[in-house]
């Protein structure tokens, strides 16, 4: 009979094989039970993972002319809402709250970029003519989650 501690030879390559198989299918296993999305909850590539304010559903204001978005929200460093759902031809205007410190709205593909403000009441604004989704921050609070998206969607 085999010696069971004898983990040389046949013993320790099937042993190996069968530990390499095991892990194999808990591996599968687990990759079944992650998200669709695969981010936590963010349906726009985790670019809003980290965001502030951001409670994974975008605002639905399909058929609005013009949405507001505020600039400085919450603790001062975040914009609300942090992803807004819009039609082609919708105007965002970003209103600076005057709270957190100068801010300012740049697109992530450079399409857009707003002077840096700290006033209450100025505005900046964008229209979006184009399905798609934009992604946009601020520049000297990106790293704090200051993080934002316009979706735009046809219908």
């Amino acid at each position: 009979m085999a010696d069971p501690t004898d983990w040389t030879g046949a013993g320790r390559r099937r042993f190996l094989r069968l530990l390499g198989g095991a892990g194999t299918a808990g591996t599968a296993a687990l990759a079944g039970c992650a998200s669709d999305e695969g981010d936590g909850g963010d349906p726009y590539e985790g670019w809003l993972s980290d965001a502030s304010g951001f409670d994974g559903e975008p605002v639905d204001e399909t058929g609005a002319s013009e949405v507001t978005v505020d600039v400085g929200a919450g603790d001062g460093f975040a914009y609300a809402p942090a992803a807004v759902r819009v039609s082609p031809g919708t105007t965002v205007v970003w209103e600076w709250t005057g709270k957190g410190s100068q801010h300012n709205v740049v697109a992530e593909d450079d399409s857009y970029e707003s002077p840096y403000y700290r006033s209450v009441g100025r505005t900046f604004s964008n229209e979006f003519q184009d399905p798609g989704v934009s992604k946009y921050f601020c520049s000297p609070h990106r790293n704090l989650g200051m993080k934002g998206v316009v979706e735009v969607v046809e219908g």
